[in-house]
């Protein structure tokens, strides 16, 4: 495959507007280290994404909620590190930005001024629509989040459909639009009927990201881990899988594994 990187255009959140206008797809893609973020910037995709979903694909743990901002500026600097032209995108961890705007501002300028990161992402609606007005006041690109918030995990009782009825769907709706007043130059919606997704991104200005939310957005976005096949397990339905890398790498590591106590490894062409 062709390396795209030397002849595009760097990629940026009041570019991505226009697309939306032009009806250019946005390709977004996790990533949480160098290699990973190299080879996305190199294959073309649009925003390399550095999510807390790194809490469950790299760290281990069962939820987003307990990742820090230290291993987010961690793990960003790293992506920093490996992207040319894409937008690079850090998630504000859950407790970095809830308790106040201050907070955010504060937390958001560490991911942009340690980390590198160009834009940050937030969860929720109209309740943190002030926090996103300060932060694009204080010079910060915000990426809204609607739909199934992981970070609300507990208060959703799982991973579970949004805005299937009347009521969830109007709020969604009206969150969707307060994002954009604020200022957000696009929104995630994760796990909602793809028909609300349509309705959603029909009545925004700003680009539409999809995960598990149907074909209509303006954009989407998936997990590195799921989309390469590392993650053990059933794929999610929303989930393409376009490899099969966990299997591959089991079974590499159990061929070296055998050919190291059979002595067949090192052989003569690995000496010096």
């Amino acid at each position: 495959m062709e390396n795209t990187t030397s002849t595009r255009a760097k990629v940026t959140a009041p570019g991505l507007l226009a697309w939306k206008t032009e009806g250019r797809k946005i390709v977004m893609l996790t990533a949480y280290d160098y290699p990973s973020a190299r080879l996305a910037d190199r294959a073309g995709v649009d925003i390399v994404f550095v999510g807390d979903s790194l809490g469950m694909t790299v760290l281990g743990y069962d939820t987003t909620i307990p990742v820090t901002m230290e291993e987010m500026i961690f793990h960003v600097k790293a992506a920093r590190r490996g992207v040319a032209k894409a937008l690079l995108l850090a998630d504000m961890p859950f407790g970095s930005y809830q308790a106040s705007p201050e907070d955010a501002v504060r937390n958001a300028t560490r991911l942009m001024k340690e980390a590198g990161a160009a834009a940050v992402k937030l969860e929720g609606g109209a309740p943190v629509a002030a926090t996103v007005q300060r932060l694009t006041q204080a010079g910060m690109p915000v990426m809204g989040h609607l739909g199934l918030t992981p970070q609300s995990i507990h208060l959703m009782g799982g991973n579970r459909l949004q805005g299937a009825g009347a009521a969830e769907a109007e709020r969604i709706i009206d969150d969707a639009r307060a994002l954009e007043q604020a200022g957000a130059f696009a929104v995630v919606l994760e796990t909602i009927p793809a028909a609300l997704a349509r309705e959603v991104t029909a009545a925004l200005t700003i680009p539409t990201v999809g995960i598990g939310a149907g074909p209509y957005c303006d954009g989407q976005v998936t997990v590195w881990h799921d989309m390469l096949g590392i993650t053990p397990g059933r794929a999610f339905r929303h989930t393409r899988r376009y490899a099969e890398l966990g299997r591959e790498m089991e079974e590499a590591i159990t061929r070296y594994a055998q050919e190291v106590r059979d002595q067949t490894f090192p052989g003569p062409e690995n000496y010096v």
